[in-house]
């Protein structure tokens, strides 16, 4: 290990790393998302509410809360989703990341590995994710921008069990240095797809995935996708925050929402032959079980574990990754819900500005709350 690598607790590489402006803009983004954080708002999962019913709730000792990822078994259906890497401030946050998911079974994203790809230096801002969390189920990171080679690079980087990639146009329009060229990232999935070792989920960056997108998706050989909807860290701000101009002003809260993007993908009937992630302004264990109930297997977080992690340390991180495998155990117990399964039986209310866009969109929302037979 680096004489610049530190314990768990404090700072473990150069700041000199940071002299380029791939790391620049990685701090960037650190900053301006737990800015997000810190102002987080209502969103669209605060239109779902549960039917409650007094006498339905089953033991919580009876609940398991085990579900089925990308071909590998979880003891809890939420994970910490992709983050950061790639300057000296980012692999210290990987480090501590990969610590919580190693004293608490959750498996973890890296951000993307492009600057890593590009500049051998920043690996080790990558690869802390493996040192700190040898045998976790850790997932790489590349956009469609990269070869399939590449792709199998960054998996091969961290021994990673799956690979993200990464679709966000709206995000490379609104960066001063973003990519244009989008026509042919479809085609540069499928090849990734066949050339990859491991499963592959295509996932948003937070502007949701709509069905069309998800059908072409698996029509491509994609097996899971992440819709990673509008509601937690939004891209657009975060990029218009970089520019001096702020020319983008206006892309504000665009895209879908993650309720809509789930409620669409699985409404009337689920998209067949792949299977759905969540993430996107999840706040709170009742966000994680909305989300699962609406046919996601597992809900990814980033913003609040990150808030928590910068405010409280790596302790207060495990403590609250604890505390939601707890509070999702008893959110299943008051609903019913012995397994995963059985949370695709809680019926469902949709109210709000997410019900006006899911009736236009064709879902049967009356269907939704009566699904428990």
């Amino acid at each position: 290990m680096s004489s610049s690598r530190l314990d768990a607790s404090g700072a473990r590489f150069d700041p000199g790393l940071d002299a380029n402006p791939d790391s620049q803009r990685k701090n960037d983004h650190i900053r301006l998302a737990l800015g997000q954080q810190q102002a987080a708002k209502r969103n669209a999962f605060d239109d779902i509410r549960f039917v409650h019913h007094s006498l339905r709730a089953v033991d919580q000792a009876s609940v398991d809360t085990a579900t089925s990822v990308c071909g590998a078994e979880w003891e809890l259906p939420f994970y910490i989703n992709a983050m950061t890497g790639g300057s000296a401030q980012a692999g210290d946050i990987n480090a501590q990341l990969a610590t919580a998911a190693a004293a608490t079974g959750l498996a973890m994203a890296t951000g993307s590995q492009h600057a890593a790809l590009r500049r051998p230096e920043l690996v080790p801002t990558f690869t802390t994710v493996r040192e700190h969390d040898p045998d976790g189920f850790v997932f790489a990171n590349v956009g469609p921008t990269v070869s399939p080679g590449q792709a199998v690079q960054a998996v091969r980087m961290l021994g990673a069990d799956a690979l993200q990639i990464h679709v966000n146009p709206v995000q490379e329009a609104v960066m001063a240095e973003g990519d244009r060229d989008y026509g042919a990232w479809p085609g540069r999935i499928q090849a990734i797809v066949a050339a990859c070792p491991v499963p592959v989920v295509v996932k948003e960056v937070g502007f949701g995935l709509s069905r069309p997108t998800v059908e072409l998706l698996a029509s491509l050989g994609v097996g899971t996708v992440d819709v990673s909807g509008r509601g937690g860290t939004d891209f657009a701000v975060i990029e218009n925050g970089r520019r001096a101009d702020h020319a983008y002003w206006y892309m504000d809260s665009w895209g879908l929402s993650t309720i809509l993007a789930l409620l669409t993908a699985t409404h009337p009937v689920p998209v067949p032959a792949i299977a759905l992630l969540a993430s996107g302004g999840v706040r709170s264990p009742l966000d994680v079980v909305k989300a699962l109930a609406l046919g996601a297997r597992a809900v990814g977080v980033s913003g609040h574990f990150l808030a928590t992690l910068t405010g409280q340390g790596v302790g207060g991180l495990i403590d609250e990754i604890h505390n939601w495998s707890s509070q999702v155990r008893a959110l299943m117990s008051l609903l019913g819900a012995h397994t995963m399964a059985d949370l695709k039986n809680t019926d469902m209310l949709v109210t709000g500005s997410t019900a006006e866009e899911a009736t236009l969109l064709g879902v049967d929302l009356p269907a939704l709350a009566h699904r428990h037979g």
